[in-house]
């Protein structure tokens, strides 16, 4: 039997994050490619993306291997400066106009290539093996983890607000991290026990708790009413000084916060990122997928929890297996489920990008604050958050 009672934690980090600095670099190389190929007219299913990003102090490094439109250096560099520049990094050991960009992607390999393009009667193969996961639950309106949703939460809007110049709130820096310590009572969030903020902060004589007096009421703010109570334990910027941040005073890698980017500990992770990838490579669509799937069937009513695992060979165009697990919250039997999932979406390579219309230059937002819990937007962006699926899945099952 699941515990009931129990304390849960988790944490998120700013886009200005080394990490996440090179998650966007590597996300917005993947929607240059889409955009350049939708203005030439080429087949979007022949695009391909793996790109990887180095910061540190004043230098960035993007290497990977690529297909499609044909893109100079320039534009590539300039689409990693953007995205400095937007994350807010203008300081004298990382600057988006300063910073030397060095640009090493290649063509792809003919090896993988020949395993995952279509050819005659088969199906383009999925670009790699491994295992995704998705994830959801009812602990929020948007079917996700109190605990990560709100961690992102509180970076989220201390980023909007530093953007704004929102009073004190201008005296951040980009570079940031939170954690949410959940107290679950019978099974559900009630409140909160523990919150762990660091932030970077422009101006060298503040202190802890100046920064506090910045940082609270955004925080209050965020979390549900009554969350926070008087035995709540704050920890904000715990060692102090916090004013050299980002790939200045930390290296950053594209894929490196892949629990950030999920669930936050609360599901499991294949363990492949996400970033820098275009959707041939089921490290990103299938998991994306798996998301759709398991917060459709909460939706419909057939499950409070559900966890998904999806598995494929590079070449292959079809899911070696399906598992579905609902904790025990299940309105009908696992296996039924499974079967139904395979019968109301196709979960090849292809099949997931049509049914998500994928093939779209919508990554680089996913970079920072989460992949999943996030609202679809109106040009394609998040498609894997609808619930869409609902209806047909009931209709389906009845």
């Amino acid at each position: 039997m699941a515990r009931e009672d129990y304390l849960f934690t988790s944490e998120s980090v700013s886009e200005g994050h080394p990490d996440k600095v090179c998650d966007r670099i590597s996300d917005e190389v993947v929607d240059l490619f889409f955009r350049e190929g939708m203005k030439a007219g080429l087949d979007l299913y022949q695009t391909r993306v793996a790109c990887e990003t180095l910061a540190t102090t004043n230098r960035v490094v993007i290497a990977g291997e690529v297909r499609g439109a044909a893109i100079g250096q320039d534009a590539i560099e300039a689409v990693a400066r953007g995205a400095i520049k937007s994350i807010g990094y203008e300081q004298e050991g990382f600057h988006w106009r300063n910073a030397r960009v060095e640009v090493l992607l290649h063509a792809q390999s003919a090896d993988i290539a020949q395993g995952v393009d279509a050819a005659g009667n088969r199906d383009e193969g999925a670009g790699d093996q491994g295992i995704m996961f998705g994830y959801a639950c009812r602990e929020t309106p948007e079917l996700m983890p109190a605990p990560i949703y709100y961690a992102h939460k509180i970076l989220e809007e201390l980023a909007f607000e530093r953007k704004a110049g929102s009073g004190d709130a201008a005296k951040l820096g980009p570079d940031a991290k939170s954690q949410v310590t959940v107290r679950y009572v019978q099974g559900k969030p009630v409140g909160v026990t523990q919150i762990v903020l660091s932030t970077q902060h422009l101006d060298e004589n503040l202190s802890s708790l100046d920064v506090r007096s910045i940082v609270e009421p955004y925080i209050r703010k965020t979390l549900p009413e009554g969350w926070i109570t008087p035995e709540t334990v704050w920890h904000v910027n715990p060692t102090g000084k916090f004013v050299i941040g980002g790939p200045d005073g930390d290296c950053g890698l594209t894929g490196r916060k892949i629990i950030v980017d999920t669930y936050g500990g609360a599901a499991p992770h294949g363990g492949g990122a996400f970033s820098g990838k275009d959707p041939t490579k089921v490290d990103r669509s299938a998991a994306y997928a798996a998301r759709y799937l398991a917060k459709n069937v909460v939706a419909a009513g057939l499950a409070d929890r559900c966890t998904i695992q999806l598995s494929y060979a590079i070449g292959v165009a079809e899911p070696l297996s399906i598992y579905v697990d609902t904790h025990g919250t299940g309105q009908i039997p696992e296996g039924k489920l499974e079967t139904a999932l395979s019968e109301v979406m196709r979960l090849s390579p292809r099949g997931i990008r049509e049914h998500l219309q994928l093939n779209l230059p919508i990554y680089a937002r996913t970079a920072a604050y989460g992949h999943f819990g996030r609202a679809p937007e109106a040009d394609g962006g998040f498609s894997w958050e609808k619930m869409d699926l609902a209806e047909k899945l009931r209709t389906h099952l009845s």
